[in-house]
């Protein structure tokens, strides 16, 4: 593998930056992962760190995505692959950095956002309709975690119907994106079944979800 190639998994260490625990550590002096569910992203950091600090972990987190696919568009040209492939797999990286970072012994988010900043980049117009599938299941149930997992499902069936033949990579990358999504979120499925999962604005103060 030579170095250009090689560079693509830069994705992976930029995805690896811990947001929500940084954040946490940095302007509340506590670890994210003792509080709430226990999850880096945006919606435990809504919940412990409040509205501006959450929004702060959701800016970042979108933005490690959105980046990694530009450094993977800058880099490819040099590795001889396709800019939108070598941006993807990029993409791709960073998201599996975020979900698994490696500076928190591999135990990170679930990649919602991280997700929502790599297709912002890779297909614009299916992620906005990706926007208004999350904002709408939200808004009618409260509940992060199922517009979370309809959303990331949804969004292979939007590529396709907005993209067709051309988008069959970008297809094959958000159905394992929506693959690590619904993953990550195993715990979250158990708890909307049991009628126990935490709503938005619901506060969990110190007490972890079990």
């Amino acid at each position: 593998m030579n170095f250009s190639l090689s560079g693509l998994f830069m994705g992976y260490f930029l995805g690896s930056i811990p947001s929500g625990y940084l954040v946490g550590k940095f302007f509340k002096g506590i670890d994210i992962r003792d509080f709430g569910s226990g999850n880096i992203g945006f919606a435990n950091a809504l919940r412990v760190l409040g509205l501006s600090l959450g929004l702060v972990v959701l800016i970042a987190d979108i933005g490690k995505g959105a980046l990694a696919v530009w450094i993977g568009y800058l880099i490819s040209p040099f590795a001889g692959i396709n800019p939108h492939i070598g941006g993807g797999i990029s993409g791709l990286l960073s998201i599996i950095g975020h979900n698994w970072t490696i500076f928190l012994k591999f135990k990170g988010g679930k990649g919602v956002a991280t997700t929502a900043g790599v297709f912002l980049s890779l297909t614009p117009l299916p992620f906005i309709f990706v926007v208004l599938v999350m904002i709408g299941i939200v808004g009618l149930t409260h509940y992060i975690s199922l517009g979370s997992i309809i959303s990331a499902c949804t969004l292979p069936l939007l590529i396709w119907f907005c993209m067709k033949d051309e988008g069959w990579f970008y297809i094959v990358l958000s159905i394992i994106s929506a693959g690590f999504i619904v993953f990550k979120h195993r715990s979250n499925i158990k708890r909307l079944l049991k009628g126990r999962e935490i709503k938005l604005g619901e506060k969990v103060g110190k007490r972890k979800i079990s």
